[in-house]
């Protein structure tokens, strides 16, 4: 390995980062001007709650479907390539999406970015683990998670500041053409390209089911997200309805709660790198964020006299818990080989937030048979529990040695 590529300050770094930054304000706009966006095109107050669950589950269908097709591109054809092709779909989708009309136009639109946001992060992460030390790994893919995740912050500013939710769509569309233009200047990882030039099989999506070892494998460490969407797409994401059940009489902005609880994650996301590396396992970093993640969902659900400024607090405790994003996916990433990485890396993010419509789904079940807040932590507590299971029967991978291929 070359002397450049021994820093975690590489281009390729910096550009992941900020790739993820757009891939983040994209992804998590819809839930921050829902209700405005929404209110706009002529729905009633309860349309906005109905409807944007339908169109944030579309949105996250259409991760789930991108990252089986682009997690199979990044082998096939390269890490840089799916990083072009994605982010040219969701900025084209992202601009379409500032001139619909109606819902249905609307759903379509958040379904084909989805598919297109889908390629941002897998890749990104599979390209910066085969460039950086395997000692500096974490630490690097962190950074790129605390810099990108920062996109929501940007995201609520620009509501707030422009008023106009479908200028807020133009400008995620802009940061993607522009982010392009970045991407010129990144070079392939020198570790995928000579597995390129091999015979071995790459992308194959069958690997990772022809083989029950590495099934197993891939399953748990799709498990061990579920946490984190299940905090962000129901508790954050319907805060405003938790604050009214729990009754708070000011409105809460459910943007606003998003924006906060990504300032969380962000720094999260940053500290897990290095509590990782100073203890150099990715799982003892994981039990100690899963803690706090189920202190602060006890906090958020049983609040006795909640106010406006108590649900924000707590957002940003609930994001900063769920800071195991970067972590999580850099595991996936270690777990495979470089002919199956960036399928595995891709897919195993993008099937977390494709499970969100199976979490809303148990979670409107669940409060219908009981209530609203006994809803949520029975869903709270499948979750958690799944991904606590997981991550103990996981391997450790901090410090493996990325050169190897899958057979």
């Amino acid at each position: 390995m070359n002397e450049s590529n021994k820093s975690i300050f590489t281009l390729a770094i910096v550009v992941a980062a900020l790739g993820y930054f757009v891939d983040i304000y994209d992804l998590l706009l819809f839930g921050i001007i829902r209700k405005p966006s929404l209110i706009s095109l002529g729905l009633s107050s309860e349309q906005v709650l109905t409807e944007g669950e339908r169109i944030i589950s579309i949105q996250m269908i259409g991760l789930l479907i991108g990252g089986f097709v682009w997690g199979i591109m990044g082998d096939k054809k390269g890490r840089l390539s799916v990083l072009f092709g994605s982010i040219m779909l969701y900025s084209l989708a992202n601009i379409a999406n500032g001139l619909v009309t109606n819902v249905n136009q609307y759903a379509w639109c958040r379904f084909i970015a989805g598919i297109g946001l889908a390629g941002e992060l897998g890749a990104g992460i599979t390209l910066v683990s085969e460039l950086v030390p395997k000692e500096k790994r974490g630490i690097a893919t962190s950074l790129v998670a605390g810099v990108g995740l920062t996109g929501a912050v940007f995201a609520y500013f620009m509501k707030q500041t422009i008023h106009d939710w479908r200028w807020c769509y133009y400008i995620g569309g802009g940061m993607g053409f522009l982010l392009l233009l970045l991407r010129v200047s990144v070079f392939e990882s020198g570790m995928y390209t000579s597995v390129k030039e091999s015979n071995v099989s790459k992308g194959n999506i069958f690997m990772l089911f022809n083989n029950w070892e590495r099934f197993i494998c891939y399953v748990k460490c799709i498990a061990i997200g579920l946490p984190n969407w299940f905090v962000i797409g129901v508790l954050i994401s319907f805060s405003d309805k938790f604050a009214a059940v729990l009754g708070v009489k000011e409105a809460v902005d459910p943007g606003k709660s998003i924006m906060i609880a990504y300032i969380g994650i962000s720094v999260g996301d940053v500290l897990i790198g290095f509590i990782s590396q100073w203890l150099k396992s990715r799982k003892k970093a994981l039990y100690i964020f899963y803690g706090l993640t189920i202190l602060f969902v006890m906090m958020f659900l049983h609040q006795t006299a909640a106010t406006v400024n108590s649900i924000y607090w707590i957002c940003l405790g609930l994001g900063f818990a769920t800071g195991f994003w970067a972590i999580f996916v850099t595991m996936g990433a270690e777990q495979f080989g470089t002919n199956l990485r960036a399928t595995a890396a891709t897919t195993i993010p993008n099937i977390v937030r494709g499970t969100l419509p199976l979490i809303i789904f148990l979670f409107k079940y669940l409060r219908e048979a009981t209530n609203f807040i006994t809803g949520a932590a029975i869903t709270g507590t499948i979750c958690i529990t799944i991904g606590l299971t997981a991550v103990y029967f996981s391997k450790e991978t901090f410090g493996k040695d990325l050169d190897f291929i899958e057979l």
